[in-house]
């Protein structure tokens, strides 16, 4: 059976710098795409940025330039660095994965940050 475990989540003040990692297993995990979402309780799950197996990334406009997505090479570990926090980045972070038609989800990791 495929998991996602993300960790890194803390609370910050706002400036600092977080790194979030969640790692794929499973007898079948072989994705396509790895992201990660935030979700703030009573709105929908938002992108934040994704990475393709051929090293190809996107990013949500409100990340770009102080969020970095990276993988190691067998697309079994993502990671968030996540620079220049801001309190609006607070959110449950979630890490999703696809396989074909399938996704994959994380239960997500908390990120608070202080103004």
């Amino acid at each position: 059976q495929v998991q996602l475990v993300e960790s890194g989540g803390d609370l910050v003040q706002a400036g600092e710098s977080l790194r979030l990692s969640c790692v794929g297993s499973g007898p079948s995990y072989n994705p396509s795409v790895m992201a990660w979402y935030r979700q703030v309780p009573g709105q929908e799950r938002d992108f934040i940025a994704g990475i393709y197996v051929n090293g190809l990334t996107k990013y949500a406009d409100s990340v770009k330039g102080r969020f970095t997505i990276s993988r190691d090479r067998r697309m079994r570990t993502v990671y968030l660095q996540m620079d220049s926090l801001k309190p609006e980045d607070s959110a449950v972070y979630y890490c999703h994965a696809a396989q074909g038609p399938v996704q994959y989800w994380g239960k997500g990791t908390l990120v608070n940050v202080s103004s």
